[in-house]
């Protein structure tokens, strides 16, 4: 750095000392309020710590920008620190690394030069954004939106303003307090949760929440993200997707969110429902600082984690993220519920929040599989336990080599046919099979078939639910959102699929396993579900099964339990729920049930091959005449999507 910048700490500060001289000088002249305080971001990790002038700033100096607010509101304050922290968490990959764990950058000249355009439309803009009563929101805020404490961005280019709404961010430093984690001891309602309907069981429509879908997505500071993309070309669904950078144990996660409906609208509020679930998942969004303490030093009020099932001892010699569960060692814990007995449980945080980070508990690598959202935590619950009940019957399908009754859809609802007929458009044949094993809970694997043969020949997925005939449903348009991709993912990492079809320990992430299965080759690792065998009505394939059809979602919640209990299996419950989950009515938990069949990604880090269950169960269930032998597995890398 030369000239005058050398005085300055960082490229920023030198505008920021301009503007600040700017501002306070026309206060001075026309005083209203507070004097203006300004900051800058994006020359310096926002601070972990409380910052009393960052927490009251009202402006702030990017290198792009001036965003004047956050604006407060009767429906909640945002402070300056809370904006700081969701505009540092939507920035780019390589802007986050600088700021969060590079090495000393170097300034190569003062940045931005504030012109006396600049100068006068930050004044303005904080003048009138201060008025009294301020200007009214823009109209494409949502409803839900519209009485948020707000942000308006100046554009320094263009001198373009765009106005947005702020949430409170809830681990805020400067305006909130930390507290101890606690038992909860509300685990479950002691009065009726009633169902719309016998046959429905979730309490509200995704569309029924006031969800303030401005605060939850935009550039600035979007909960979920920068924004949303609609793939109007689908020819199967209405995909509305989107992804913000999340830091956890491995670095910067792209963790991506979407909705897929029939419908734009109707994908969009799915898709901010299951980015919520997300953001609640990833980390723990309240300010509570959890137990820090070694297995050997809790006693029984603890889960080990290996009844979650461990990996062999060579995978922790060989693999660089994962590291033995050592019971003297302190790693970080929550508390959950059983919900069989009410006793609360001290559960290690990387089960249950699955990008925390923290030295030495890498011992899995959780996933968001048992975490659920609904509008009450029996919901929440009930949702969270039949994904872990679809993912362990479907490895013990798959690994146990086992063969399943197929469903004839002609015999399923008209909804069925009308999504068999759009897979027919696309040139894949679906079928559906009851998965089944020991839990009598409707578990549907769906699998379609491309026509010719080419790539991108074979796309699994699974559904599981306490009525069949919506098992079936769920399981068929899990298989619609993936066929339209599956060719062209195929095509594109053709020569790489090759390769891990010779070699399985190059499946190593989340998408390689159903890519895979895109290979024609693989085809024949399939064979149990594509023998050519009889189809059976859906009425007759559950013929023994009776729907709970209940008024009370807790009936349904005690049955699944109790089909737990019966195999000795007990389920616990971590309440994940952020608060702006419960400023709009949604609750979300992740559940946990040891002993069931962990789904894992990468074929090194597979834990069911190494578990009881999978040899025991299907015998259990009377599906083969003895327990599995190593000789009876299907060794292979599981296709789930």
């Amino acid at each position: 750095m030369t000239g005058t910048a050398a005085a300055y700490p960082t490229p920023l500060a030198a505008a920021a000392a301009h503007l600040r001289q700017h501002l306070h000088r026309r206060w001075l002249a026309q005083p209203f309020g507070r004097a203006p305080r300004v900051v800058t971001l994006g020359d310096v990790d926002v601070p972990a710590a409380a910052d009393p002038d960052r927490c009251d700033a009202t402006v702030h100096l990017t290198a792009a920008t001036v965003l004047i607010g956050p604006i407060g509101s009767a429906a909640g304050r945002a402070c300056g620190h809370c904006l700081a922290i969701r505009w540092q968490r939507l920035r780019t990959r390589s802007q986050r690394d600088a700021l969060e764990v590079g090495g000393q950058t170097t300034a190569v000249g003062p940045w931005p030069q504030l012109t006396t355009y600049h100068l006068d439309a930050a004044w303005e803009l904080h003048r009138a954004s201060h008025t009294s009563p301020p200007p009214p929101p823009p109209p494409s805020w949502d409803r839900h939106s519209t009485p948020l404490p707000r942000i308006s961005q100046l554009d320094l280019a263009s001198l373009r303003v765009r106005t947005y709404p702020v949430l409170a961010e809830p681990c805020c430093p400067s305006c909130t307090r930390q507290r101890p984690d606690t038992p909860d001891p509300l685990v479950l309602a002691h009065h009726p949760r009633p169902k719309p309907r016998p046959d429905a069981y979730r309490l509200s429509a995704p569309d029924g929440y006031p969800l303030p879908a401005a605060a939850l997505v935009n550039p600035v500071c979007g909960v979920l993200g920068a924004g949303t993309a609609l793939t109007i070309t689908s020819p199967t669904t209405a995909p509305v997707t989107g992804s913000v950078f999340i830091r956890g144990y491995g670095g910067l996660l792209d963790v991506s969110w979407s909705g897929q409906s029939s419908g734009y609208d109707a994908s969009r509020s799915l898709a901010y429902l299951e980015g919520l679930e997300r953001y609640a998942g990833t980390h723990r969004r309240r300010n509570v600082t959890p137990v820090i303490a070694a297995y050997a030093d809790l006693g029984p009020d603890a889960l080990h984690p290996d009844r979650c099932g461990r990996h062999p001892d060579e995978v922790y010699d060989t693999d660089p993220i994962l590291r033995r569960f050592d019971p003297q060692r302190p790693i970080p814990w929550v508390w959950g519920q059983n919900l069989h007995t009410g006793k609360p449980v001290l559960v290690p945080r990387r089960l249950c929040f699955y990008s925390s980070p923290a030295a030495g508990d890498t011992f899995v690598l959780s996933s968001s599989s048992g975490c659920a959202t609904g509008s009450c935590r029996e919901e929440a619950a009930l949702f969270g336990l039949l994904e872990l009940i679809e993912r362990d019957a479907f490895l013990l399908a798959w690994y146990g080599n086992l063969t399943l009754p197929r469903i004839d859809l002609d015999t399923c609802p008209p909804v069925v046919r009308a999504l068999v007929d759009r897979a027919e458009l696309q040139g894949y044949r679906l079928y559906a099979f009851d998965n089944r094993i020991d839990l009598d809970v409707p578990v549907v694997t769906s699998l379609a078939v491309r026509h010719d043969g080419g790539p991108g020949l074979l796309s699994f997925a699974a559904a599981a639910h306490v009525d069949p005939q919506q098992a079936v449903t769920g399981a068929l348009a899990e298989a619609l959102t993936y066929i339209p991709h599956q060719p062209a993912t195929v095509r594109r990492r053709r020569a790489e699929l090759e390769r891990m079809a010779d070699d399985y320990t190059l499946v190593r992430r989340l998408p390689d396993h159903s890519a895979l299965f895109g290979l024609p080759r693989m085809a024949v690792h399939a064979g149990s579900y594509l023998n050519d065998r009889g189809a059976l009505p859906i009425e007759q394939v559950f013929a023994g099964y009776r729907t709970p059809g209940t008024p009370d979602l807790r009936d349904d919640l005690r049955r699944v339990l109790d089909l737990l209990s019966a195999r000795g299996l007990e389920a616990i419950m971590v309440d994940q729920t952020t608060p702006e989950q419960e400023a709009i009515g949604l609750r979300s938990v992740c559940t946990v049930v040891p002993g069931l069949l962990p789904i894992d990604f990468g074929w090194i880090r597979q834990r069911a091959p190494h578990l009881p269950r999978l040899r025991t169960a299907p015998a259990v269930a009377g599906l083969v005449d003895a327990e599995l032998t190593d000789a009876d597995l299907r060794l292979v890398p599981h296709p789930f999507p």
